[in-house]
């Protein structure tokens, strides 16, 4: 069965530490996805996002974020996820694939968990799945930040991304 993304549940996010000593967190508020899945198991997840919808609450930061120095959304407009093998144990789930952004591919594993299937109110069919990584931003050439003056960078390496998802069959 296909499935696909529900942009009105689910969610893109990130976080990076700030100073080393605070979190700044964004979210990507325009994105696509379709799952494909025999009993229980994801055979296929395809997952698009449109880098230029980026949002920290701070236009300032987000406009840095969007220009060369990060991103470079006018090059490379769109970041895509593309599952290569999956596991689950009961509700827990391992989604390994690969995480093209800003024009470089790499191998990531998404941990979590799934959910459903499920009806709502209205006798739709719904899933879920709520995943997580962590990546080294260094590795897909978002390279640029600043030494601090007591030691350390304004913008940690580490980068944690996050997506909350939940979709419906494929019509």
């Amino acid at each position: 069965m296909q499935w696909t993304f529900d942009p009105a549940h689910s969610q893109v996010h990130f976080s990076v530490k700030h100073l080393g000593i605070s979190t700044v967190r964004g979210t990507f508020q325009q994105f696509s996805g379709t799952l494909d899945e025999t009993g229980g198991t994801a055979t296929s997840v395809a997952v698009s996002i449109d880098m230029a919808s980026l949002n920290t609450g701070n236009a300032l930061r987000d406009g840095h974020l969007k220009s060369p120095d990060f991103f470079d959304v006018a090059a490379h407009p769109t970041a895509t996820f593309a599952l290569t093998s999956f596991e689950r144990a009961g509700d827990a789930v391992s989604a390994r694939g690969d995480l093209t952004i800003k024009g470089v591919t790499k191998p990531v594993t998404l941990t979590g968990e799934i959910g459903g299937p499920a009806k709502d109110p209205w006798g739709n069919q719904k899933v879920s799945a709520e995943l997580e990584t962590t990546i080294s931003r260094k590795e897909w050439g978002l390279v640029w930040n600043v030494a601090l003056e007591a030691g350390g960078v304004l913008v940690s390496d580490d980068a944690k991304l996050r997506i909350d998802v939940q979709a419906q069959p494929t019509t």
